[in-house]
């Protein structure tokens, strides 16, 4: 059984299976090692192989099964006759001919459909082609897959499980449009990656069942939308474009060149502008965007960089986005000043904006001002944690994480979706959502922090364990048996004299489970965060930020 609470009420059988090793692939269908099944599909899931087999009989009809209500991803859609992964096994991970697939479609045609092995031999599977795509279920369960999909011609009688299918039947060309349109009207529901394959390939194959060879290719169709941290979206783009030219015309109000050189040093480093963007993008997801948007996330955004220059000055961090940090690059003075005129330009952009009503500027500047409270809070409490000769517990952890890093989320989807004209119940929404999304973005940091590199991260690597920092792995860790962890005691919060034992720390906590712990309580984060976008009405603008949430996990999977 696998090993999470998530699977307590669902079917033993079905979660049993939650432990079958599935094949992780890159881009390009390499095999790039194995997961569980569990694994593969929750949280922002992780890419794996799969087949679908089609199988029509000499009426031309196709089989079609309705999934069990007991399955835990997709129960009670209709689906291709059968699809399930091939499993990290020998016989199943050969590519050759597709004969890996192949062997395991034949493994659970019998144990879905109950049609015996050898009654459909493995060389009548005709390979066609394959495709990636991702859907989510809910804000638990999603799949992501390069799918293997293969195509044969047999009259075959089945007996299928009940544990895995509901109900089967053959079905004609006409009577799939039929079941479509009853899709599209809610009134059934075909699951998205045999939609995807009837909408996109399956018109063009009917009438070549017996021989497909025309067909076959070595393509990966891709039927999925870019990720936010893919090649960008353009919705995020043009919002992050935007609100840029905002931040850099608030900056250039300082007359003062060294200052302002300062305070444009960090922004120049680049970042993701996560808290530029999200205002514009909550705003666009629940109501009326407009160029307000763009000045209220400039202005969070600049507020966000003052926090990282003092920040940096407190931690005595020299690095930050790959260069120096402010005080290091200009000096100590230079740095504390240029953060004050940060927190001050913002509120002077916001309270000048043309777009931003009077109505609700008071309420605007209320919520901000509480942000920047909050935020100065969670950085005090994160100081203080440094110092204290008692354990940190973990609710202190998340109460400062839910100042230091998560108000500002909260803050942005707040703000956004009040400048949006949203009602009181739709703010509040997207509110949870913010702090949850926050929470979760700073658990991921915490272990990309550990697991990450000098390069990628733009500061020290491991520096979290150096410097003592009671990150909730670190709370873990220190309330475990202190004899299965003497390098990580005898290192932590002793700064650069046990770089040399970091590795060795580290994989001290992952023994202890720190890290998955850690990874564990991220992913809960994630889960609420989308039941909370779930509340949202369907939109290009809510599609991306549940990207972005997803992005949240994706940054270590």
């Amino acid at each position: 059984m696998a090993d999470s609470t998530i699977l307590d009420e669902e079917d033993p059988n079905q979660a049993g299976m939650m432990d079958e090793m599935c094949i992780l692939v890159d881009i390009d269908d390499n095999p790039i090692g194995s997961a569980s099944k569990l694994d593969c599909h929750r949280g922002a899931g992780l890419r794996h192989r799969a087949f679908s087999v089609l199988i029509f009989d000499s009426d031309n009809r196709i089989l079609l099964q309705k999934r069990a209500s007991d399955k835990i991803t997709f129960p009670g859609v209709w689906a291709n006759s059968c699809c399930s992964h091939p499993l990290d096994i020998e016989s199943e991970k050969e590519t050759y001919n597709a004969i890996g697939v192949k062997n395991a479609a034949v493994r659970k045609m019998e144990q879905e459909l109950g049609i015996p092995v050898g009654t459909i031999p493995v060389d009548n599977l005709q390979y066609v082609t394959r495709m990636e795509y991702m859907a989510r279920m809910n804000e638990v369960w999603v799949e992501h897959e390069i799918d293997h999909i293969m195509i044969v011609r047999a009259d075959v009688e089945v007996s299928p499980n009940p544990n895995e299918i509901e109900e089967t039947k053959w079905v004609s060309k006409k009577e799939l449009e039929k079941m479509a349109s009853d899709h599209d009207a809610g009134n059934l529901e075909i699951a998205p990656w045999f939609d995807l394959i009837r909408v996109n390939l399956l018109d063009n194959w009917w009438n070549d069942i017996d021989d497909m060879s025309k067909h076959v290719d070595g393509k990966i169709h891709r039927f999925m939308e870019e990720r936010p941290d893919r090649a960008g979206l353009s919705i995020m783009d043009k919002h992050r474009v935007a609100a840029e030219k905002c931040i850099a015309r608030a900056i250039e109000k300082s007359t003062e060149p060294r200052l302002r050189g300062a305070m444009m040093h960090l922004i120049e480093g680049g970042g993701k502008r996560l808290r530029a963007v999200l205002p514009s993008l909550v705003g666009e997801a629940v109501g009326t965007h407009h160029k307000g948007h763009h000045d209220l996330g400039a202005a969070i955004e600049i507020i966000h960089n003052f926090t990282l220059v003092h920040d940096d000055i407190m931690d005595n961090d020299p690095i930050r986005r790959g260069r120096s940090a402010v005080h290091i690059a200009y000096d100590m003075p230079t740095a504390i000043n240029a953060g004050d005129a940060m927190l001050a330009l913002a509120f002077e952009m916001i309270s000048e904006s043309a777009d931003i009503k009077d109505e609700v500027m008071r309420d605007l500047v209320r919520v901000i001002g509480r942000m920047v409270r909050k935020v100065s809070e969670g950085q005090q409490m994160d100081m203080d944690f440094e110092s204290r000769s008692d354990g940190v517990s973990e609710q202190e952890y998340i109460t400062m994480i839910s100042g230091k890093t998560a108000a500002m989320f909260e803050t942005c989807a707040q703000t956004g979706a009040m400048l949006a004209g949203a009602s009181e119940e739709i703010q509040e929404t997207c509110r949870l959502w913010g702090l949850e999304t926050g929470l979760c973005f700073q658990l991921m940091d915490d272990l990309i922090d550990i697991t990450g590199d000098t390069e990628t991260l733009g500061k020290p690597a491991g520096s979290d364990v150096l410097e003592g920092k009671r990150t909730l792995m670190a709370i873990h860790a220190l309330n475990q048996d202190p004899t299965n962890l003497p390098t990580f005691h005898l290192i932590f919060g002793n700064g650069e004299a046990g770089s040399a034992d970091l590795p060795q720390a580290i994989s001290e906590m992952e023994a202890v489970g720190s890290l998955e712990y850690g990874r564990k309580r991220a992913m809960e984060h994630h889960a609420e965060a989308h039941r909370h976008l779930a509340k949202l009405n369907k939109s290009e603008a809510k599609s991306v930020l549940e990207g972005l949430t997803d992005w949240q996990l994706e940054r270590i999977s």
